[in-house]
């Protein structure tokens, strides 16, 4: 029964906002050059299916690469400054101005920097603006680590590695998982902002590039949908994890 609403719920959502969006079109007589409708979409996904395929998995391959790239660095950028007041101190003003930087105005940087490497390039964004808040996640759920536990263990003679994996880690499940989620949307963000701002004919925000260049606004509506796509899925990919993994924090549902 709970699997049933999970899937339910969600779904019905999701067929109200269409419905509703294409509601508002009808109503307020917007032409597809200004707002394409749910029924817009379906002739731009039939007509460029295979364009669709092949540039959605190009996006897709970036972002999550980049995306384990963010996991791993700020997983142990948050271990530095969980396990260190002094490191904390000094990384906190660095991590909160890189982040404050709006990322938009790095990739043309990015993309001087490392002229032809578009894979490199969408890459590297993707994890620039996905790994601040797994840093984060990871940092505030070591630091708030009971003292006790480190003192009991450390008589026993247990080394900081092993803190970290028997008591540390587990606790920081939840917080981690959580900004994974935030990450994920994020890891999407920079991939398709290098797309359509370094345009090298790859991934979906080339699609939507050329949807804007040939002012096909079904296509880049239908661009916009697909990305929402992948992003969700992606997202249910990380909470499948996180009910394997850190699945005993989930609260039951009233």
């Amino acid at each position: 029964m709970i699997k049933l609403r999970q899937i339910a719920v969600p779904t019905i959502a999701m067929i109200t906002f269409l419905a509703l969006w294409e509601a508002l079109v009808w109503i307020n007589g917007w032409p597809n050059y200004k707002m394409a409708s749910p029924s817009d979409l379906v002739p731009a996904f039939t007509r460029y299916w295979e364009l669709f395929l092949i540039m959605g998995w190009q996006t897709l391959w970036r972002t999550v690469v980049g995306l384990l790239i963010a996991i791993v660095f700020g997983t142990m950028v948050g271990m530095i400054m969980g396990f260190s007041r002094t490191m904390r101190d000094a990384l906190y003003p660095l991590l909160v101005g890189f982040n404050a930087v709006p990322k938009a105005t790095v990739v043309p940087i990015v993309a001087l920097m490392f002229v032809g490497a578009h894979d490199f390039n969408t890459v590297l964004i993707a994890f620039m603006i996905s790994f601040f808040p797994i840093a984060v996640s990871v940092s505030i759920g070591l630091s708030t680590l009971e003292p006790e536990y480190r003192d009991i263990l450390r008589s026993l003679g247990a080394s900081q590695t092993t803190i970290f994996w028997k008591i540390a880690l587990p606790k920081t499940l939840p917080e981690f998982f959580g900004a994974l989620k935030v990450a994920v949307t994020l890891a999407f963000i920079g991939t398709n902002l290098m797309e359509i701002v370094s345009p090298h004919g790859r991934g979906l925000g080339a699609l939507f590039d050329s949807g804007k260049t040939n002012s096909d606004y079904p296509l880049m509506f239908a661009v916009l949908i697909a990305l929402a796509f992948l992003g969700i899925v992606l997202y249910y990919v990380v909470v499948a994890l996180e009910k394997i993994f850190a699945g005993w924090a989930e609260r039951p549902a009233g």
